[in-house]
């Protein structure tokens, strides 16, 4: 689990209910379902309409990844190239096959690359659409939480302006007045806090996992183009060094 992202938002959610209670107010202040209801509901089914099934789906899926720690191991994965790089320039480009077991997918298509003897060029290229395209796959699920990001403080303000309403039809009754007014301030609270506090942060930890996946694509495509020119192991580990230096 990532410590960081739990500690993140339990720090940003309690740092506002305890500055509410230090001000003289209750927790219970700031729990109101209508006002979730309106603002949460309202969030979500704008970006449904907005966002294609699958899509909308696929981001959904893909929350248990803010929670979890990167399993990118940047040192480990050059280690295996390297080995590679070993195996080609001894016993040629067959007996990568006995290494497929150990590769990610990303890594076992390149290896199956070299093993049908692709070009360089080709190998690349290949490697590039296929970076490319999880790329742009992964930006598409981070954009969803974004949109709703975008769209919560606004339905925050349509909760607010539909508590007014409520209040002002019972200006007689002090209790159903006092209800509406709770409505409206606690939607405009829940529109901007869970935009700050979940969508956005949501958006922004998935471009940044996808980023370090990106590098580390980047890497093992590096690595693979430098064994499938020929290079030796000492090219090679100096090449994957620039990505691996600034982690230790």
């Amino acid at each position: 689990m990532d410590k960081l992202s739990i500690a993140g938002v339990l720090l940003a959610f309690s740092a506002v209910g305890f500055g509410h209670t230090l001000a003289g107010g209750s927790l219970s202040d700031l729990v109101n379902l209508h006002a979730f209801i309106i603002v949460v509901g309202g969030t979500i089914g704008a970006v449904m309409l907005q966002t294609p099934a699958e899509q909308f789906v696929l981001a959904i899926k893909s929350i248990p990844k803010v929670w979890q720690k990167s399993n990118f191991d940047f040192a480990r994965q050059s280690k295996l190239i390297l080995s590679w790089s070993h195996t080609v320039r001894k016993d040629g480009y067959l007996v990568l096959q006995k290494h497929r077991q150990s590769a990610d997918p990303f890594s076992l298509l390149g290896l199956e690359m070299l093993i049908d003897g692709a070009e360089p060029q080709h190998l690349k290229q290949s490697l590039e659409d296929v970076l490319d395209l999880e790329q742009n796959r992964l930006e598409k699920q981070a954009g969803v939480f974004e949109a709703m990001g975008g769209y919560c403080p606004t339905v925050g303000i349509l909760g607010a302006v539909l508590g007014l309403i409520q209040a002002m039809a019972f200006l007689t009754s002090p209790e159903q007045l006092g209800q509406g007014i709770a409505v409206a301030f606690v939607a405009t609270i829940y529109g901007v806090g869970f935009a700050n506090f979940v969508f956005l942060p949501l958006a922004n930890k998935l471009r940044a996992l996808a980023g370090e996946r990106a590098i580390y694509q980047e890497m093992t495509l590096t690595g693979l183009v430098c064994i499938a020119e020929g290079a030796g192991s000492l090219e090679v580990q100096r090449r994957l060094a620039s990505f691996t230096w600034e982690r230790g």
